[in-house]
């Protein structure tokens, strides 16, 4: 019998870590680096439970490939106790490349995706560990020939998206998020190293899909959720500018700063990877709070504009429209601000217009399709199950972000 530690879930109850590869994972700084990203970035300030960090969901996406694994073993697949301990690193590892705030800042910060960098944090652990993660890597790419444990954590049915809808509408109180993952676990089967999904499990897919897409819309792209994450977006995008003019103006920590100052690319990693990972694993949303506190205070007006309002929750209006936005309905916005900025005021007022747009699909059928399998033993596609009537369309929203007023001590 294998010694275990147990954890107390909110959400699943007691998750168990067996001493080991897994053990020493979690405990390494790296994956403890977790604890202090949020999972749903600025989504607190509209559903303020939801604090909740990437920490608790790479554990809760453990657990869910933990019962997946067993649920599968139980079928008679044949899986193999070295495969089980590399897809369940893989899982607990699959977002240990995320930035501060998650996704806001990706791209922004660091102009490399979370994906790549977690690879390069796996590559480096797996250094550090002589090696034993050389399966977890294979099965994370989907090099290895099984393919449905690659499915289990980077498919349309993931042990990834199961954990974040069901953790996700728990903080936040959303109950359109709440799916049936356990029934779901318990209709997954393989078939020709596929996963497939026993006909039995349709409607919980189903259920899974409808509440995936009603997730995004009332959290993920929730107006005043944007609004947020846009104004942080501009926050670091007019610290980097002042950087160029007055470097020595921008007081940040040392992490931060260096990501500031310098362009960062797949390809200037490749000269100095590890410098770049012992860097980046020091950043985190502690770094952004603590630059935005001192950033309120800053002489720059737009800085302290933008740092204030942030922290104080003086969110920019956002307005969301089915058709591009008119050029003449962002030039009255243009106007608008210009009368509402102080006459010391030098920069753009279009500096403080965000524009752009948001696409939610329930499901993609172009992509790796959830397959079907049926008690006569055939496997078909969701997309052609006769009860199956979730539209596959894509859905764009367009908006337009800008101050709702300027404060006049701003």
């Amino acid at each position: 019998m294998h010694k275990v530690k147990i954890v107390n879930d909110p959400v699943y109850g007691f998750i168990s870590i067996p001493y080991g590869l897994i053990f020493d994972l979690v405990e390494h700084p790296f994956f403890q680096r977790l604890r202090r990203i949020k999972q749903t970035s600025l989504s607190h300030y509209v559903y303020p439970g939801a604090l909740h960090t990437r920490f608790h969901h790479a554990l809760g996406a453990y657990h869910l490939m933990s019962q997946a694994l067993m649920s599968l073993e139980q079928k008679g697949v044949s899986i193999t106790e070295e495969e089980k301990e590399a897809a369940c690193a893989a899982i607990l590892l699959h977002d240990i490349g995320h930035g501060p705030f998650s996704h806001t800042l990706e791209k922004n910060l660091i102009g490399v995706s979370h994906e790549v960098l977690s690879v390069l944090f796996m590559e480096s652990l797996n250094r550090n560990f002589q090696g034993k993660l050389d399966l977890a890597i294979e099965i994370f790419n989907g090099s290895y020939h099984k393919t449905f444990l690659h499915q289990l954590i980077s498919g349309q049915l993931d042990m990834d998206r199961m954990d974040y809808l069901n953790r996700d509408s728990y903080f936040t109180g959303v109950h359109e998020g709440v799916i049936g993952y356990d029934r779901i676990i318990k209709m997954l089967n393989v078939v020709d190293n596929q996963l497939v999904v026993e006909e039995k499990g349709i409607y919980s897919v189903e259920k899974f899909l409808i509440a995936r897409r009603l997730m995004y819309w009332q959290v993920y792209l929730h107006k005043t959720v944007v609004s947020a994450e846009k104004m942080l977006v501009l926050v670091i995008k007019r610290a980097r500018e002042i950087m160029n003019i007055e470097a020595g103006s921008i007081q940040a920590s040392s992490h931060l700063l260096f990501f500031l100052k310098h362009t960062i690319t797949a390809e200037t990693i490749k000269h100095q990877e590890d410098s770049f990972l012992t860097k980046f694993a020091g950043l985190d949303d502690n770094d952004i709070i603590a630059a935005l506190k001192n950033w309120s205070e800053h002489s720059d007006f737009l800085l302290r504009l933008l740092s204030k309002s942030l922290l104080n929750r003086q969110l920019f209006k956002t307005e969301f429209y089915n058709e591009p936005i008119a050029e003449d309905s962002i030039a009255a916005v243009k106007e608008q601000l210009k009368k509402a900025l102080p006459a010391s005021a030098t920069f753009d007022p279009e500096f403080l217009i965000v524009v752009g747009s948001e696409t939610n699909t329930a499901y993609w059928p172009d992509k790796e399709e959830i397959l079907i399998l049926y008690k006569n033993g055939l496997i078909h596609p969701m997309s052609s199950a006769q009860d199956y009537i979730l539209s596959s369309s894509s859905f764009t929203k367009y908006y337009l972000c800008y101050p709702k007023l300027i404060p006049a001590d701003a």
